[in-house]
């Protein structure tokens, strides 16, 4: 029989036996009660207060869970981080950029004392010249070795002397600018601040010591000249240095030799040697070395044989085998005019002329 808490008839079917309550899994723990927004007055308070039988709590301030703190110490790590990057890393805003100073150019043509030697036989006209030893072509222009600076690295000075190096060669040994058609390829070396002035050299040649295409290049009188070996021997050395914390400094010092033969003569038609030493300037900061762009600051040129009668201002007019020196030399020059250079010219030393 039943106790006389349980019903007549015992528990229902079903029903949670041993007297235990249906809501028993609804546990009203401590820490449930205080997170509770209303709280009830006890009668005491009802009847002194005359308050409503409940009030509203404040809310209970929680600290922040462990994951909460976690994710804001990784944030201030990370903004730390990227403040420090940012004024520590070696590729700050650049400072406003100085002005890119203009070519400075002068064109010395050398005089022949008599008739220019000359031959069929290019290969013994080489072998008696003193360009017998000089390598062909850009394998005449190599590399040196080459090492960090205080301010610029490794790779910055190689990209420093590989820039120059595009410059001798496209200007000076690329056969396509030498018979005066293409200059695409050497203007595109060059920094975007020059090329008003480069671009005014071509379209408007002057004898100014500024606006000369054969100061920016070798370019022979198509009318005149034709090459007769397209493999220029060259020769001569690259040094870099540094001029300041923001600029490096390179210098080009070459000597070319050129074998032509008369415009439209045929193969059988005597070969002379034409020798060109050109002295280039090139200065780099660090958008160029970024841009493999150079500037060319200064160029100078001695030539020949040239005669010193003829205007090499545009084009080179070599002498060729058999010709002279025309007699006089180039118009006077004012010393008082300003903006023009004072005309140079020089004789070139039967040293320098092969032995045939």
């Amino acid at each position: 029989m039943g106790g006389p808490e349980d019903p007549p008839e015992g528990t229902p079917e079903g029903a949670p036996g041993g007297g235990e309550d249906e809501y028993r899994s609804v546990v009203f723990d401590e820490s449930f009660v205080r997170a509770a927004r209303l709280q009830e007055f006890s009668a005491q308070e009802r009847i002194t207060d005359h308050a409503p039988a409940v009030r509203r709590r404040p809310p209970l301030r929680r600290g922040l869970s462990r994951q909460a703190l976690v994710l804001v110490l990784l944030i201030a790590v990370a903004f730390g981080t990227a403040i420090y990057m940012g004024v520590r890393h070696p590729y700050q805003t650049p400072a406003a950029r100085e002005p890119v100073e203009p070519l400075r150019m002068t064109v010395i043509p050398l005089a022949p004392e008599g008739k220019v030697p000359g031959t069929a036989d290019l290969e013994s006209l080489y072998e008696h010249s003193p360009a017998a030893q000089f390598r062909t072509g850009a394998e005449g222009v190599p590399l040196p070795a080459s090492r960090r600076t205080a301010h610029f690295s490794d790779s910055q000075v190689v990209s420093a002397l590989t820039t120059a190096k595009d410059y001798v060669v496209r200007s000076a040994l690329d056969p396509e600018v030498l018979t005066g058609g293409e200059v695409r390829a050497v203007r595109v070396l060059l920094d975007p601040d020059q090329l008003e002035q480069f671009d005014q050299s071509f379209a408007r040649p002057t004898a100014d010591g500024r606006h000369a295409p054969t100061g920016w290049l070798v370019r022979f009188d198509p009318s005149r000249a034709e090459l007769a070996d397209r493999k220029v021997r060259v020769q001569g050395t690259l040094q870099a240095a540094e001029a300041d914390s923001s600029t490096l400094e390179v210098t080009a010092d070459h000597t070319s030799v050129y074998a032509l033969r008369p415009a439209g003569a045929g193969g059988e038609d005597e070969v002379s040697l034409f020798t060109l030493r050109r002295e280039l300037h090139f200065r780099f900061d660090r958008d160029d070395l970024r841009l493999h762009q150079a500037q060319l600051v200064v160029s100078y040129v001695q030539a020949g044989p040239l005669s010193c009668a003829e205007d090499s201002t545009n084009h080179l007019r070599p002498l060729l085998a058999g010709q002279t020196a025309k007699e006089g030399g180039p118009a006077g020059t004012d010393p008082y005019a300003t903006g023009s250079a004072t005309a140079l010219c020089g004789s070139l030393a039967t040293s320098a002329q092969p032995k045939v």
